[in-house]
């Protein structure tokens, strides 16, 4: 944990404030925090700042709180995931707010099992969750925005084109004619298939809609690798 997340729940008053459960768990455990230390900490959708400790107790933390500097800026990067299976969703819905980029589009495709939409890991809370462990390690506090989408030709027919407006847009795809680009300087969409990849007629109506096809070469990857590999490649250092 990089950065001490608070909620605005957590202010007893305008500079003080109280953590229990996890948050003060880690406190008390991990960082082994005494009075008058100083802790990273910034407010979800907010500043980031520094925290004394005012006490320390098993059950609670309380805390000073100044908020004085802008979180990191977001990638300006958007990406559509065929919804994959859900230990792995949970990891990459971490990896996506750490990374950075703006929204993730998580998306039923025909090679995704539709079981996997019953799944807790798609609870709302469990998505929360997931998303501050990602912004915990990455020391952000503006949450990445996170839709869910069960029917692909509705999305494609109806969102789509506002979605891409203003971006570059790629698929991935492992017989993609190009390679994958590198450090890309302006805003983009990509599409990240399940395991098997999107069918031909998916990847038809995406390039129908301006997505151009890019590879990261001959060897077939599960989703979570390929996911890190492209985004760490487009992404600009």
């Amino acid at each position: 944990m990089n950065l001490i997340l608070l909620n605005t729940d957590d202010f007893v008053n305008t500079q003080e404030a109280v953590l229990k459960g996890r948050r003060c768990q880690h406190i008390t455990e991990i960082l082994k925090a005494s009075e008058g230390q100083v802790l990273r900490v910034g407010l979800i959708n907010g500043k980031i700042g520094e925290a004394h400790v005012l006490e320390v107790s098993p059950k609670q933390v309380r805390l000073e709180v100044q908020l004085s500097d802008h979180p990191p800026a977001k990638n300006n990067a958007v990406v559509i995931l065929a919804l994959p299976r859900p230990p792995v969703f949970k990891r990459i819905v971490a990896s996506a707010a750490a990374i950075g980029i703006e929204k993730l589009v998580v998306l039923q495709t025909r090679r995704v099992e539709k079981s996997y939409w019953q799944s807790p890991a798609l609870d709302s809370k469990v998505i929360h969750e997931q998303i501050l462990l990602g912004l915990e390690q990455a020391g952000d506090t503006i949450l990445p925005e996170i839709c869910l989408r069960k029917r692909f030709k509705a999305f494609v027919e109806d969102e789509l084109a506002e979605l891409t407006k203003g971006r570059m847009s790629f698929v991935a795809h492992p017989e993609g004619p190009a390679a994958c680009p590198c450090n890309i300087r302006k805003p983009f969409v990509l599409a990240v298939g399940p395991e098997g990849g999107f069918i031909p007629h998916e990847i038809e109506m995406f390039k129908a809609k301006g997505f151009q096809c890019v590879s990261l070469g001959d060897r077939p990857l599960r989703v979570e690798p390929a996911f890190h590999m492209l985004l760490g490649r487009m992404i600009r250092a």
